[in-house]
């Protein structure tokens, strides 16, 4: 009877922590403007979408491997973290050493950084042009490209769901949206 009542007091204590784990998981997720957990999903159409797929580690950081499906036949896979700055860095495995910076998510309106800081075709300056306590928008101008200079695009993010996009679904550490 005692060893009984021990099991069950385990099983409850375990209960409880995996509770509070789950609670902390999705407190992070709403925190996050990029949430990532494997099975995250940004959903368009069965011919567009994004998921979380798997999770590497590169140069001993944790990245998680975002597939894309885009038009039904291009696909794109890239890697991304969030560091400890809360900056969304992007790697790839065969080029371990090399990152870029997709975001600042700590940055204010009106700041700027580089994606490289190479200062070549591929290096972008970053403004964050619109933030708020839920939103943060970011204008890329590829000012070191002759033919793109001065042609910026702008990415939205809205914390605890992501891109922000016209996605007929988005899923986030389990939880299904709706749009």
């Amino acid at each position: 009877m005692i060893q009984s009542k021990k099991s069950l007091g385990y099983i409850f204590i375990s209960l409880i922590i995996l509770s509070c784990q789950t609670n902390k998981e999705q407190q992070l997720a709403a925190d996050s403007y990029l949430p990532m957990q494997i099975g995250n999903l940004w959903y368009m159409n069965a011919q567009s979408y994004t998921e979380i797929q798997d999770s590497v580690r590169i140069n001993n950081k944790l990245f998680y491997k975002f597939y894309s499906l885009v038009g039904g036949d291009a696909v794109s896979t890239v890697y991304l973290r969030i560091d400890e700055h809360n900056r969304l860095i992007e790697g790839y495995p065969d080029s371990p050493l090399k990152t870029y910076t997709r975001a600042d998510f700590s940055a204010s309106k009106g700041d700027k950084f580089f994606t490289t800081g190479e200062k070549d075709e591929n290096d972008n300056e970053v403004t964050v042009v619109q933030k708020s306590d839920h939103e943060i928008t970011f204008s890329f101008d590829p000012i070191y490209h002759p033919n793109l200079k001065g042609h910026p695009t702008q990415v939205k993010y809205i914390k605890g769901k992501g891109w922000a996009e016209q996605y007929q679904k988005i899923k986030i550490n389990g939880v299904v949206y709706q749009e």
